[in-house]
């Protein structure tokens, strides 16, 4: 397996950093996460299962095209609920089902261009003895108060990552849906430097506000730990119309 992202072909949408990043996956049957996919997009599926993923993390440094990072907002805490995706042409991605921000600006530009479901959140990320703690609580829109608190202790350092590793974080493009149509926007970055790491504690409400009740209170199948890598966005590409893919 290459844990490597693709090259990139024509003008770069935006760069930025994933720091002190934590994988939590859980197994679903595909069934459950299929409601939640674009037109034209189905769940990405290993060995019978797909996976629900809860990944807070630092944004470090983005920007736009090759230009430099943006001031201030370029930076902050993000938490994610992302589900695993294919098209009918083949792409593979992820469908993002809420992205907490702690920037306003961030969350309300995202959500008008990208189509991408950002929400404005508190948000901390803390490091002691040892052990990563991710605190969230969301602002807007609702769930007002939807979040909680990840803690996770990374272990020894993963050289070959498992088929299932690669699976949920060699990911290089996302479907969202804009204006009736699913896009898929490519991105590449380098191998993540994974950890295995140990959920110490998990209280957290935002797995059941993305439609998954009761999901964080059972076994995660997968917790994975990185200090980051740098990622680049291509320029979104078109999928199918929602009419033609509910037709086909």
């Amino acid at each position: 397996m290459d844990p490597d992202g693709p090259a990139l072909h024509g003008p770069r949408l935006m760069r930025q950093t994933w720091a002190d990043i934590a994988f939590v996956h859980w197994a679903v049957d595909p069934d459950v996460v299929a409601p939640f996919m674009p037109a034209g997009v189905r769940p990405d599926v290993l060995d019978g299962r797909s996976y629900v993923g809860l990944i807070p993390f630092r944004m470090q440094h983005a920007g736009f095209g090759r230009g430099p990072a943006v001031p201030w907002l370029g930076t902050f805490h993000e938490t994610n609920v992302r589900l695993y995706s294919v098209d009918d042409t083949g792409r593979h991605g992820v469908v993002f089902l809420s992205l907490e921000s702690a920037r306003l600006v961030v969350s309300a530009l995202a959500r008008l261009v990208f189509g991408t479901p950002y929400t404005w959140a508190r948000m901390r990320v803390e490091e002691h003895d040892g052990v990563h703690r991710y605190t969230t609580s969301r602002r807007w829109p609702g769930p007002r108060g939807a979040g909680g608190r990840i803690e996770v202790r990374p272990g020894e350092r993963l050289e070959e990552p498992s088929e299932l590793e690669h699976f949920v974080t060699a990911r290089f493009g996302l479907h969202t849906r804009v204006l009736g149509r699913t896009w898929w926007v490519p991105n590449t970055h380098t191998a993540w430097p994974l950890h295995r790491a140990e959920l110490t504690s998990l209280d957290d409400t935002l797995l059941e506000a993305a439609g998954f009740p009761g999901l964080a209170g059972t076994a995660p199948a997968s917790v994975l730990w990185s200090p980051g890598t740098f990622t680049t966005f291509g320029l979104p590409r078109r999928g199918v119309p929602a009419r033609a893919a509910a037709a086909g």
